[in-house]
């Protein structure tokens, strides 16, 4: 349970602002024995958990945006906008994504509904950790 546990930590860090990786917990649980399935659902309910407070800290953010230590500027920020309706809510899908922190972010920012945000959230993260399983599962055997 312990194992878990720390999986469950690390796929939520991994999620958050803090720099953090779970694919080394994930695999060297899986090369250890744990089954795939447990593992996979695990750290996809942690990692959406996680992108959920990015995407709170985003909505907090948005909140300030007329102060001057926001992070983007009236010009950035309508940037953003712009990126963002153009490319729509199917950017979530990328959130798995190195750069996928700033896109959850982003969406607190500009206050995606939680129903739509967490659905295609938790699709893209448990898209990444079944890929992971599998690539681990070809690695490691059964």
């Amino acid at each position: 349970m312990l194992a878990l546990t720390g999986l469950f930590l690390a796929a939520f860090l991994a999620a958050t602002p803090f720099p953090f990786q779970s694919e080394i917990v994930f695999l060297g649980l899986q090369a250890a024995g744990w089954e795939t399935g447990l593992l996979v659902f695990v750290a996809s309910i942690a990692n959406t958990l996680g992108s959920c407070v990015t995407y709170a800290l985003g909505r907090w953010l948005s909140d300030q945006r007329d102060h001057r230590w926001f992070p983007l500027g009236p010009d950035q920020m309508a940037r953003a906008e712009g990126w963002w309706q153009r490319w729509g809510l199917w950017l979530l899908l990328l959130s798995w994504a190195p750069f996928g922190d700033m896109i959850v972010a982003l969406s607190g920012v500009l206050r995606v509904p939680v129903a739509v945000f967490v659905l295609l959230v938790a699709i893209a993260k448990t898209g990444r950790y079944i890929a992971l399983g599998w690539l681990g599962l070809a690695a490691f055997g059964s």
